[in-house]
């Protein structure tokens, strides 16, 4: 752990994970860590705080935590607090989603407004708003949005024109189009399940499609990005990489996709856990073609190779085969005064 980042994943194991947030350490349940613990029980004994679900939800020690805690991650604050939920305010396996967000909006070269839907605290807009980027950022929680406001303030972004927007996404994003308001980028995480603020459903396999089709309609013609994320059980990158990608078809041309699982990340030697997974499509082929450098699998989101490295938008010029000058017949040789015409051969 560094003063910079100051998350770190301890360890993993027997449907539980162990992390560290600034000063403290928790436990808490982690579905896909069906392996063996690295680190000794002792060690797990020594957290400051553990969360379960067995028997209802429920904290062990939650008395040694304060009522809220500020911690840095690659560089953006985070306003920490233990809900009723498990939940801390953040979700650190989109770290190299929020690296990738700042890189992004940085190498652009111009001043992009980015679309942040299904926000939650804000850890997108954090990173699109330090990178230079105006910010819409939408939730359909009214405590969510005020969690993100006091982010933005603790990373010094108080005055930064960022839209902070409490609304259902699909009734927002309908009304977007209508104004004919665009955005450059946008960046989405839905729900398995949700409310809206006059409790709307919203179930990820039914509403999607018709999310990511209102998201394409308020592009930009110049799109620079757009990220999808997801923590659905079977919802796989590569489904993610097909819907984004039927989205895209028409707004993003050249570019280039790439897709694969968000992964917690510790120090060396320790085991990264999968948690949930992303798409992301970028115009700037350079920067979000680049490939993890061997041995730095666990520094960022690991790329499923099958399908999304190779996967591009649609080139405006068709490949070379097709390009290719149709065959001409040959010429019909002439005859000569000693070749006779042929004569066609019929079947009696």
């Amino acid at each position: 752990m560094t003063q910079s980042s100051q998350y770190e994943l301890l360890d993993s194991g027997l449907g539980r994970k162990f992390e560290r947030f600034g000063d403290f350490t928790l436990v808490r349940p982690c579905s896909q860590a069906i392996w063996r613990p690295a680190l000794p029980p002792s060690a797990w004994d020594s957290a400051s705080a553990r969360f379960d679900r067995e028997d209802g939800l429920h904290w062990r020690g939650r008395e040694a935590l304060p009522d809220n805690w500020n911690i840095t991650v690659d560089g953006i604050g985070f306003r920490l607090s233990s809900t009723d939920f498990g939940h801390l305010g953040i979700f650190p396996e989109q770290r190299a989603s929020w690296r990738w967000i700042g890189e992004t909006v940085r190498a652009s070269g111009r001043r992009l407004s980015v679309l942040n839907l299904f926000a939650y605290s804000g850890g997108s807009t954090m990173a699109a708003a330090l990178a230079g980027a105006d910010v819409c950022h939408l939730d359909a929680s009214q405590g969510m949005v005020d969690w993100a406001r006091q982010n933005a303030e603790l990373n010094g972004l108080k005055a930064h024109p960022i839209r902070w927007i409490v609304d259902d996404v699909h009734k927002f994003l309908a009304r977007e189009v209508k104004r004919g308001r665009r955005y450059d980028a946008i960046v989405l995480d839905p729900p398995s399940f949700g409310r809206g603020t006059r409790g709307e459903v919203y179930k990820l396999e039914r509403d999607l499609p018709r999310t990511l089709d209102l998201c394409r309609q308020v592009l930009s013609p110049r799109p620079a990005f757009a990220l999808l994320s997801a923590h659905t059980p079977g919802v796989t990158p590569v489904t993610l990489r097909h819907l984004l990608a039927d989205a895209l078809r028409g707004p993003a041309g050249a570019g280039h996709f790439d897709c694969g699982e968000m992964l917690l990340e510790g120090g060396d030697g320790v085991r990264p856990v999968p948690s949930g997974c992303m798409a992301r499509w970028s115009a700037d082929a350079g920067q979000a073609g680049r490939r993890p450098a061997r041995g730095r699998r666990t520094r960022q989101a690991a790329t499923c190779r099958r399908g999304c490295d190779r996967a591009r938008a649609p080139s405006p010029q068709p490949p070379a085969h097709a390009r290719l000058q149709p065959e001409r017949p040959p010429r019909p040789r002439a005859r000569t005064a000693h070749q006779p015409p042929r004569r066609r051969a019929f079947l009696p």
